[in-house]
């Protein structure tokens, strides 16, 4: 029985190595739950910088890469040489919430990166999740402020956890599970292509600036005042939306005027991905409480809350999780925020995502089913759209989620890996490794295109 336990579970290595044969047994073996397998049907037997090589030897320029998280893409050689000196340096792998001096470093480093370099926030270890610091940060919103409301918008997303989904704008993971958090409140967040108020440009941007606080101050509203109000400053799943600055500002002063706690989720957009270190920052403003995680521990899992100290309610062991102390993933996060901050990557991000933006809009002349190009740096957002159907009042031609789907298959077959967002899977999304070269990006734009002419998209 042993050794017939030990074949099946090695068994890999008995039979043709391929990507249908190891997807099959991965079917087997996982639950209905698994996505990017589906979509990206490969298995990945390894990776340097922004290339992946599967099984049967094809290579893929990454676009994805881990959903943001690994900003300097897979192997960099530092951040294998930072899991070697924890390795051999005799720390335990995690210490619970104890501290040692590596987890010493990390934190005053961090902290340094925060607005006014830090000094008026502390950090919170969470579980190793983005979710689970959404959990923590809505909790200690409640408990802060006593009240039990939160404002949240549509399209955002912060996490598949109970109180996370609660807060997230996507229907489809909310279908069947009743008893959702209770008094979360979705208001429109702006969209440049598609108004949700039917108006558009900065009139829309106006309005729902306008509406925003008028359901805060309106005694006539219907929703009591909230704990907190929980956004993207660039929304990532939702398609790659920036928030607006004077949007953006606006929040930020009503929230102030009003108690109510302003969590940012920067668990994708943190770290240099939109050109700054954090996407706030294009709006300058202070948020009362950042969420952060993905890039944040250098591929590795990690998930930290910045919090203003004058909101540090907690009590002692209120919010807990046994894997807060992944000293690992603080030496990988320690190593990509240094290189990130000591090579100036963000202003690399800016300059080569408005370059990126340039080529892509010069494609969208001949391809114009590339209906609207948006995002900030290296999150960038392309959507597709039906040409030859009627536009709306707003001239916003029809999502084509079929199109959508069918490139991002195009380019997986033409060795091009990226994802796809947005309201019915429509918009195709960039994030690459924040090293990735001009060349590289080059390289994007030729598969691209080919995808485009593979899938039957006729230039003009």
């Amino acid at each position: 029985m042993t050794d017939k336990v030990r074949i099946d579970t090695l068994g890999a290595d008995s039979f043709n190595r391929n990507n249908e044969a190891y997807l099959a047994r991965q079917a087997e073996f996982e639950s209905n739950v698994r996505s990017y397998p589906r979509k990206l049907p490969l298995a990945i037997a390894k990776a340097q910088g922004v290339w992946i090589t599967d099984v049967e030897n094809n290579q893929y320029l990454d676009c994805l890469a881990g959903a943001g998280t690994l900003a300097l893409g897979h192997n960099h050689p530092d951040m294998l040489q930072s899991i070697q000196n924890v390795i051999t340096s005799g720390l335990p792998l995690h210490t619970l919430d104890l501290t040692t001096p590596l987890k010493d470093e990390f934190s005053a480093y961090l902290l340094s990166l925060l607005p006014g370099q830090g000094q008026e926030y502390c950090l919170q270890f969470c579980g190793p999740s983005g979710a689970d610091a959404v959990e923590a940060a809505l909790k200690l919103a409640k408990k802060h402020t006593g009240r039990s409301g939160v404002i949240s918008f549509s399209g955002g997303y912060h996490g598949m956890t109970h109180g996370a989904l609660a807060v997230t704008g996507n229907l489809s993971p909310k279908e069947q599970i009743n008893g959702m958090m209770p008094e979360v409140q979705f208001m429109p967040y702006p969209h440049l292509y598609r108004c949700p108020l039917g108006i558009g440009g900065e009139a829309g941007v106006k309005a729902l600036t306008y509406y925003f606080e008028n359901l805060i101050n309106d005694v006539e509203s219907g929703v009591r005042k909230p704990a907190a109000v929980i956004l993207e400053a660039v929304q990532g799943e939702g398609g790659v939306n920036p928030a607006p600055v004077e949007w953006l500002q606006r929040i930020r002063k009503v929230t102030q005027e009003h108690g109510i706690l302003l969590i940012i989720d920067e668990v994708q957009a943190g770290f240099a991905r939109t050109g700054k270190f954090f996407a706030f920052e294009h709006a300058g403003i202070e948020p009362d409480i950042i969420v952060m995680s993905k890039a944040v521990g250098g591929g590795l899992p990690l998930a930290v809350l910045g919090i203003k100290k004058q909101f540090d309610a907690w009590e002692p062991g209120h919010h807990t999780g046994t894997f807060r102390g992944n000293q690992l993933a603080m030496a990988t996060g320690l190593t990509t925020l240094k290189h990130l901050k000591d090579n100036q990557i963000a202003d690399k991000v800016a300059a080569q995502g408005e370059w990126l933006k340039d080529q892509l809009a010069e494609l969208q002349k001949r391809y114009p089913v590339m209906g609207n190009i948006r995002g900030l740096g290296l999150m960038i957002g392309i959507e597709i759209v039906k040409p030859d159907q009627a536009p709306d009042h707003m001239g916003s031609y029809p999502a084509d989620g079929e199109l959508s789907a069918l490139l991002q298959k195009k380019c997986f077959e033409n060795g091009l890996i990226l994802e796809r967002g947005g309201r019915h899977g429509c918009v195709l999304r960039l994030l690459p490794s924040l090293l990735i070269t001009n060349d590289e990006l080059a390289i994007f734009l030729d598969k691209f295109e080919n995808a485009l002419l593979s899938a039957g998209v006729k230039p003009v």
